[in-house]
């Protein structure tokens, strides 16, 4: 890591809102659901595919939970209505996991219902450590009803073992490098040996006939992605990449060009400062564009 890049990660945390928003708002489409659906068309007509995120997570109490259970509703109904060539990402959190797992199941019920009811896709995105279990368990239960799936991280120890764990049923998951900050003793910290896992775990899914989002901005990964589809034979429908909004761009459009197919996480909403902080720390030449586009 450039010493730019570090400063970047060690002081993001303490620099005023007002701020950060003029670094991360290329990550997120705006506040309001109509924000997303205005990316999502634009994105539609380059040829790639969105997932749609409502910002916010940790809720304190279970009205706010009943706020964001109809907002991602909403979500479904506006993909539906506008023709959308788009999915649902969910957090557990906002949905109470952390206050309540009964309200947090009978909260994401109803959602799984409506997006059945629409023919939409949803996917639980994963958080941090202390909500693996639980993501990777409510999964588990609800695969076979309906149509879902979740995120492993490849640089958490755990995760190939969480594969071989569930391969008794349908797989269906984005496979990332991870963000959120874990200790050693339960995340690798070595870049190669993520990159190296990244590869280990997609090679095991694509043995194992899973269907994996494969959610990288790192053109090494890429490479060795397009290797392992060539060699195992799949076919276009088989499998997808994933990008975050407003993250190299070029690398996108290589991986259309390339006959991929390609989604794009456009997260939405007032909440959107815990996201952003994540996100600059994960790449901070973001802070770096910015600022030369500014010195111009």
């Amino acid at each position: 890591m450039s010493l730019f890049n570090k400063s970047v990660s060690l002081v993001i945390d303490k620099v005023p809102p007002q701020a950060v928003a003029v670094f991360a708002k290329r990550y997120i489409a705006g506040p309001e659901l109509e924000d997303a659906i205005r990316v999502t068309k634009q994105l539609n007509a380059q040829g790639a595919m969105t997932t749609i995120d409502v910002l916010g997570e940790f809720v304190s109490n279970a009205e706010e939970t009943i706020h964001f259970r109809n907002l991602a509703i909403k979500v479904l109904e506006a993909i539906d209505s506008h023709k959308l060539d788009a999915n649902l990402s969910l957090k557990l959190t906002q949905m109470g996991l952390k206050l309540s797992k009964s309200l947090c199941l009978d909260n994401i019920e109803k959602i799984f219902k409506r997006a059945t009811e629409l023919g939409i896709f949803v996917r639980i995105d994963m958080e941090d450590s202390t909500c693996t279990d639980d993501t990777l368990e409510i999964y588990r239960n609800y695969r076979d009803e309906f149509n879902i799936g979740t995120v492993l991280q490849a640089y958490m120890r755990r995760t190939i073992n969480d594969i071989e764990k569930l391969s008794d049923g349908r797989l269906n998951f984005r496979l990332c490098k991870g963000i959120y900050d874990e200790p050693r003793k339960i995340a690798y910290k070595e870049k190669d040996i993520v990159r190296d896992n990244f590869i280990y775990c997609l090679e095991t899914l694509f043995k194992k006939k899973a269907y994996v989002g494969i959610a990288t901005h790192d053109e090494y990964l890429v490479f060795h992605a397009e290797r392992l589809i060539r060699e195992y034979g799949l076919k276009r429908d088989e499998y997808e990449f994933q990008m975050l909004l407003g993250v190299d761009e070029e690398l996108r459009n290589i991986i259309l060009d390339n006959g991929h197919r390609l989604r794009v996480y456009v997260p939405f909403g007032r909440d959107w400062l815990p996201y952003s902080i994540r996100r600059l720390k994960e790449n901070p030449n973001i802070v770096r564009s910015a600022l030369e586009g500014y010195l111009k």
